[in-house]
């Protein structure tokens, strides 16, 4: 993305306001707001609300607990509790997702529907400017869906048989999520949530899962694959390589892709069937939270980007 997309499109995703209504309560589950930094790894706060109203909003949500100032008009969250940003000129800022995928509402304009999961995250976005999906709110987006709407959900797998295949499908059931099943690349890819469980390359032939071959730069996800698929780099916050995964060594995949503006992947992959295993294994969300995409090796579990390796 060129800088001034990424400015314009920074200027929406973080318009401000405030300001409070009396609108009436909605039915159904509350919402959770959590406050974090440097892609997740490091929670700085949290709320959570039973009731949701009409007219509340991302923004009202965050100033019912947290001290927020802006800049250049209110277009900018420029800190949180104090923590400021760069803005335009660059370093980290703030960025919020809603149900692990990033708005392209601003903040003050964004209204919440029951079940909606809210993070907004400090980082830095010099290698990683476009991150246009998380993981970090599992069981959503699978389970409220976004803006309200709840999408069907299909899970595609390379081997419908495999261990790796019926452990997906069953952490959606566990989260009360009714799923479809498909081979790997069905069409309509725009009118369901997706959740491929595929082997590396062959998940390759999903929309948008070739960036995962050139980096965060092209896909948003601190890893990449190498060496004609022999290898899964796992990279630090600077792009650099931290680890290098081969076959065998059983470490999997766990990213979220949003290729088109109707289009959401979530990919379960790796360069062999334990590493598939691990990734399903981890579709929990007490191990996914706050995450922008993890590495999962048998039950452990590490977000990405890796931290001082």
């Amino acid at each position: 993305m060129r800088r001034a997309g990424f400015l314009l499109a920074l200027g929406l995703c973080l318009l401000a306001g405030c300001g409070f209504g009396a609108g009436e309560e909605l039915g159904g589950d509350g919402v959770e707001l959590r406050v974090t930094r440097d892609f997740g790894q490091r929670t700085l706060g949290s709320l959570s609300e039973d009731k949701v109203r009409e007219d509340q909003t991302v923004m009202r949500l965050l100033r019912s607990k947290f001290d927020v100032d802006t800049r250049f008009g209110e277009r900018f969250v420029q800190s949180i509790d104090g923590l400021a940003g760069g803005g335009p000129a660059g370093g980290d800022d703030w960025f919020f997702y809603v149900n692990g995928v990033e708005s392209s509402e601003g903040a003050v304009d964004y209204e919440l529907s029951p079940g909606d999961r809210v993070q907004w995250d400090y980082r830095p976005w010099n290698v990683a400017m476009d991150v246009r999906a998380i993981v970090g709110a599992f069981p959503e987006p699978f389970l409220h869906g976004l803006e309200g709407r709840r999408r069907p959900v299909r899970v595609e797998c390379e081997d419908a048989g495999s261990e790796a295949c019926r452990t997906a499908r069953d952490r959606l059931d566990d989260a009360g999520v009714p799923t479809a099943e498909s081979t790997v690349g069905a069409p309509n890819t725009e009118t369901v949530t997706r959740l491929v469980v595929a082997p590396w390359p062959e998940a390759r032939i999903v929309r948008g899962a070739s960036g995962l071959e050139r980096g965060p730069e092209a896909s948003g996800v601190f890893a990449r694959f190498a060496d004609d698929a022999r290898a899964l780099e796992l990279l630090d916050e600077s792009g650099d390589v931290a680890r290098t995964v081969h076959p065998g060594d059983g470490t999997g995949l766990v990213v979220a892709l949003r290729p088109r503006a109707e289009e959401l992947v979530w990919i379960v992959t790796g360069l062999d069937d334990q590493a598939l295993l691990a990734g399903a294994r981890a579709l929990r969300a007490g191990r996914l939270r706050d995450a922008f995409a993890v590495a999962a090796t048998g039950d452990r579990v590490e977000k990405l980007p890796l931290e001082g390796r």
